[in-house]
């Protein structure tokens, strides 16, 4: 099943009047029906150069090969972005062929559907900007996306992919929603139905504790967070949540680290990297990885970060 024959299936679970009165639900999951488990992977950095090639393609094969074998496997994958190495100051040459070899691992170790997201590294910014290709078009191309940004229906609750790379004055890139994709979002959580329990998936992260600390951030006397690190406009983000009580749950990548942040009852989980430390190890103190999170019927959920052995035997 490719990522648009899944974006036609519609799950129809109800919430009866759970969440309409506020997050009530309780985050243990025993004896609760789950109704989605994903993969969320993030971060792969899927290298064509000669000297990372056959680190990051195997790590990639191996990292999937772990994924699909688990004893309890995913439904699906959520790529949460930068899944090849980089775009953005790379000729057209070598972004081909780095999603050329993308698209032929997926194909040939991959038998699960795919929803993707666009992350900072996707963003082809080394052509021409009236090239057809340039920013963001090459990605939606590969990633076989009609809009950068979409949202969709599965086992009764309700999909947002966002679009966290923007661009100002031609500088990639600085992490916030444009005007036009945050008034689509307003929008769209006013047309969700409140007892229908919302997941956002998106690169950068919208509120993140793992970005403290990716750094010296603090070398100055004060802390300072860089733009491209974590949503600068959070703020307004976290405020439209707060009105929409059924956003339960965020997932991102970017960091390379892994946190879980809970503000106003909404959870942001931060899901480290399957390159870890960009094909060489950890990255500070979290290992190469993806999480496994588990959707259930009542609109709670959990996750687990698994680590892989990354390049057992290659290394």
């Amino acid at each position: 099943m490719d990522r648009k024959d899944f974006l036609k299936y519609t799950g129809s679970a109800s919430l009866g009047s759970l969440l309409t009165a506020g997050k009530t639900y309780q985050q243990t999951t025993e004896n609760k029906r789950r109704v989605l488990r994903i993969a969320h992977i993030t971060d792969v950095h899927l290298s064509n150069n000669t000297d990372d090639k056959y680190r990051s393609a195997k790590g990639l094969e191996q990292c999937l090969h772990h994924l699909q074998g688990q004893q309890d496997p995913p439904d699906i994958i959520f790529n949460g972005g930068d899944a090849i190495n980089d775009a953005l100051g790379t000729s057209r040459s070598k972004v081909k062929a780095q999603w050329d070899l993308w698209h032929r691992i997926l194909q040939q170790e991959n038998g699960l559907p795919v929803i993707d997201c666009i992350g900072n590294h996707d963003v082809w910014g080394e052509g021409a900007m009236d090239d057809p290709l340039y920013g963001k078009k090459w990605a939606m191309e590969a990633m076989e996306l009609d809009q950068r940004y979409y949202s969709f229906d599965r086992a009764g609750w309700h999909f947002i992919v966002l679009d966290s790379t923007h661009s100002i004055n031609g500088d990639w890139y600085t992490a916030r929603l444009d005007e036009e994709q945050f008034a689509w979002l307003k929008k769209e959580l006013s047309a969700t139905p409140e007892d229908t329990p919302v997941m956002v998936l998106s690169h950068i992260p919208i509120v993140c504790a793992a970005a403290y600390f990716d750094g010296n951030n603090e070398e100055s006397g004060d802390w300072e967070v860089p733009g491209a690190w974590m949503h600068i406009d959070a703020r307004r983000i976290v405020e439209l949540f707060c009105r929409h009580l059924n956003v339960q749950l965020c997932l991102s990548g970017h960091i390379h680290l892994l946190d879980r942040v809970d503000y106003n009852d909404v959870t942001y989980y931060c899901n480290g990297a399957v390159s870890g430390n960009w094909w060489n190890g950890n990255y500070h103190q979290t290992p190469p990885g993806y999480a496994m999170v588990n959707l259930y019927e009542d609109g709670s959920f959990d996750r687990e970060y698994i680590t892989y052995n990354m390049l057992d035997g290659y290394m």
